[in-house]
């Protein structure tokens, strides 16, 4: 075997090996009760942004701001979990479901 190809072949069993012993601390963050309410509630505005839509209760502009501001939480969501250990702080959870119930008053107006 090449130099070139055993630098290749244990370049790629480091990257396995890093990816393996993050899986269950990923899991973990991914579903943290306070995380997982934030992203449950965030995925039923998005249906009902869809529904609304459909029905033709909303303009696919309207649904597309609305698209928008809901991934703009989630963005904070995930900067707030990376910068607390995969984790958001009640105040956090506070501040993120008070965007979130702006967003929802807009929906179905």
């Amino acid at each position: 075997m090449s130099n070139k190809s055993l630098v290749t072949v244990l370049s790629l069993l480091a990257l396995c090996g890093a990816a393996v012993a993050q899986t269950p601390a990923q899991t973990w963050r991914e579903t943290h009760p306070r995380r997982a309410e934030v992203n449950a509630r965030l995925d039923r505005q998005n249906a009902r942004i869809h529904h609304e839509l459909k029905s033709g209760e909303i303009t696919p502009q309207q649904a597309a701001t609305l698209h928008h501001e809901d991934h703009q939480i989630r963005r904070e969501e995930r900067q707030m979990a990376a910068l607390n250990g995969g984790h958001i702080t009640r105040a956090e959870q506070r501040a993120l479901n008070q965007q979130e119930n702006a967003v929802s008053r807009q929906i179905g107006k």
